[in-house]
């Protein structure tokens, strides 16, 4: 009973610190925040700090849950205090829509361990060794968008019928994933630089297996019914620009409405960070898509 208490207490103490630190991150970026438990596939329970920000005027709101990236290294990591841009974050509340910005169990502030590791590594002449588990990263993943979006639907700001998910990178990877599962309410999804194995210092534009995430890919498509958006730099560090372009054509075998579109290279190089870059170079792109799914439409 006492060793119950204890782990109890703790674990009260850990949600208790997370909860003001997201707060602190929160009022520094114009949000509010909270932290949301994440049941595990191990059985542990994680706390989630989970950043909202919501448009002026009367709600509920539309929703987009954005689901961010897996930053390089254990420091990097550690550090993510926030996981929507500015750039994302100016574009949606402009057209009245909410944001819900989860920190995923091993990131930033939120607690629990790497559960997104895929164990994927190259050696120092950037040759892919080991057989990562992309599978493993998007599953856990997977988990925290269930439980974002769970709470989403006791916000009574939110309307949880409208829900859009939006992701970059490993969160693109997610997005993709949790879409390809029944989800109420959620009416379609945006894919920014969607994958997981790159590493442009040591591998640049050539992934680990990215046969592996195809396999994955397709298989999401064949369970998907809500339509989806899929955005790419041409100049992508992480991928290249011909891997994405087989990633969504073994997707688009489902069947379920889709478009690709090949973004022009970023200037500054950075074309796998495009979702953080100035609108003018993605929003031409989803203003397109969004003028043909349900969200922002009345159902």
């Amino acid at each position: 009973m006492r060793r119950a208490a204890l782990i109890l207490a703790a674990a009260l103490a850990a949600a208790s610190f997370a909860a003001a630190a997201a707060s602190r991150t929160a009022t520094e970026a114009g949000g509010q925040a909270v932290t949301i438990p994440v049941h595990e596939a191990s059985g542990d329970v994680a706390q989630m700090v989970t950043t909202w920000f919501v448009p002026p005027g009367k709600g509920p709101f539309p929703v987009v849950l954005f689901s961010h990236g897996r930053p390089s290294g254990e420091g990097e990591r550690d550090k993510l205090a926030l996981g929507v841009s500015r750039s994302q974050l100016r574009y949606w509340l402009g057209k009245g829509v909410a944001v819900v910005s989860p920190v995923r169990p091993g990131y930033g502030d939120s607690t629990g361990g790497d559960v997104e590791l895929s164990g994927v590594h190259h050696d120092a002449a950037g040759r892919c060794t080991g057989t990562p588990d992309y599978r493993r990263t998007a599953d856990a993943a997977v988990l925290s968008i269930q439980a974002a979006l769970q709470w989403i639907r006791a916000q009574p700001w939110a309307d949880a019928n409208d829900v859009l998910l939006v992701g970059q990178s490993v969160g693109g990877l997610a997005t993709v994933a949790a879409a390809a599962q029944p989800l109420p309410g959620v009416v379609g999804y945006v894919n920014f630089a969607g994958g997981s194995g790159g590493n442009p210092g040591l591998s640049p534009g050539v992934s680990c297996d990215p046969d592996q995430i195809r396999a994955l890919y397709a298989g999401y498509g064949r369970t998907t019914t809500v339509p989806s958006l899929w955005i790419y730099a041409m100049n992508d560090q992480y991928w290249g620009p011909d891997v994405p372009v087989a990633w969504h054509a073994a997707f688009a075998q489902g069947a379920s409405r889709t478009t690709f579109v090949h973004a022009p290279a970023v200037p500054d190089g950075d074309g796998h960070g495009l979702s953080r870059h100035p609108a003018s170079l993605w929003a031409p792109a989803v203003d397109a898509f969004l003028a043909k799914v349900p969200f922002l439409h009345p159902h």
